[in-house]
């Protein structure tokens, strides 16, 4: 759409105009930027920042009004940031299906949240809007891209009665919707699963979800010494942030309990010694300790681009049609654990690693390359 037909819209028509077309083409983010003479609309796709036009200011200031009215911000405060949200509802017709009387399309409904942060700034109020899609967020496992082998494993590991597994990578790498599809791999297996999330950006039946709180004291931390009186098999920990925590969670992984967490760190072996510079026993840590994985994810090629002698633009956007998962899983085998205990360094650590058949995000990325799934500056892009 051409910049000048959003000029046209007033505040509510433009918002109602971008929340469909976000979620037709699959963007995760709409950033808002006020700059001198004109407001910068800029869109993620596929983990990609993109221009989508120039606002005057005029119809920003009505855009703005109408999602501070509808996300329940204060519209008088400008000088300090909120946070907010809103929904919206979005058809879609399914594919044609034969029926008694002929063939006909069913219109499927679901409801997608927005995530709405506004700050200061130098020349007005900026704002970020975040769509959480449960169609894309809430994916089963095996839609996510692992290959057969990874995805086996995964599966196996939440099969276990007890212990720690982490996933690692920078935000933005698909770290909750993994963690959504793990569990989804559990719900109806006789285990009782709770989550701690700041903030729960998908609603999932079949387990219970709670919703970190600073304001009132209640934080990871906290949180995971209430819900252990709850009798739960499972638990996903939002994002291990500080000891207390990563402790508080080791300790419920050998008392019985499968603990499912994040952690920011560039590989799945780092995480060890993050876990250890923070202060975590490794007596306690080795031996609850059952998996790691670090991801990231690569811009997908067109369909028609992937085929022999096709020629690709890497630097063009529309040479991509969605987004694929590259992995590296460290499994923790007694010799694993017993490097931990040893307080090894990371280099002897993945020097055993890949004796058991360890491969880092970058050789299986490299491996999409050489099937044209995607392209060399992708890979180096996410893993640089």
């Amino acid at each position: 759409m051409a910049a000048n037909q959003w000029e046209q819209m007033d505040g509510k028509t433009l918002l109602d105009t971008l929340e469909q077309q976000c979620v037709a083409q699959g963007i995760s983010d709409l950033h808002c930027s006020p700059e001198k003479t004109y407001v910068r609309f800029e869109v993620r796709l596929h983990g990609v920042l993109e221009l989508l036009a120039h606002i005057s200011p005029a119809v920003y200031a009505d855009f703005l009004r109408h999602v501070k009215f509808a996300a329940k911000l204060k519209m008088n405060i400008t000088n300090i940031p909120q946070d907010g949200q809103l929904v919206f509802g979005v058809t879609e017709q399914s594919p044609v299906q034969a029926t008694a009387g002929g063939r006909e399309r069913a219109a499927a409904s679901r409801t997608v949240n927005i995530r709405v942060a506004t700050i200061p700034s130098r020349f007005g109020e900026a704002i970020t809007l975040r769509f959480l899609d449960p169609k894309r967020g809430i994916v089963a496992l095996k839609e996510l891209g692992f290959p057969d082998a990874m995805s086996g494993r995964l599966t196996d590991m939440m099969k276990v009665a007890n212990g720690l597994f982490l996933i690692t990578g920078p935000t933005g790498s698909g770290k909750t919707t993994t963690l959504y599809a793990l569990l989804k791999t559990l719900i109806g297996t006789h285990r009782h699963i709770i989550t701690l999330e700041d903030p729960i950006e998908y609603e999932i039946g079949g387990i219970v979800q709670s919703q970190m709180d600073a304001s009132h004291d209640y934080t990871f931390a906290s949180g995971l010494r209430s819900i252990l009186r709850h009798d739960p098999n499972v638990i996903l920990v939002g994002e291990i942030r500080d000891l207390e925590t990563a402790q508080t969670a080791i300790d419920a992984s050998l008392t019985g309990h499968l603990v499912l967490s994040t952690l920011h760190t560039n590989s799945a072996i780092e995480a060890i010694p993050r876990l250890l510079s923070m202060g975590v026993s490794p007596y306690t840590f080795a031996p609850a300790l059952r998996g790691v994985m670090a991801q990231r994810l690569v811009r997908t090629l067109r369909k028609d681009l992937q085929a022999e002698g096709a020629t690709v633009d890497p630097a063009d956007s529309a040479s991509y049609d969605g987004r694929t998962v590259i992995a590296e899983l460290l499994q923790a085998t007694p010799e694993i654990q017993n490097l931990i205990l040893g307080n090894e360094p990371a280099t002897v650590i993945e020097q055993q690693a890949r004796k058991q058949g360890y491969v880092s995000m970058r050789e299986m990325g490299d491996a999409l390359v050489r099937q044209r799934i995607t392209v060399q500056s992708e890979v180096d892009r996410v893993t640089r």
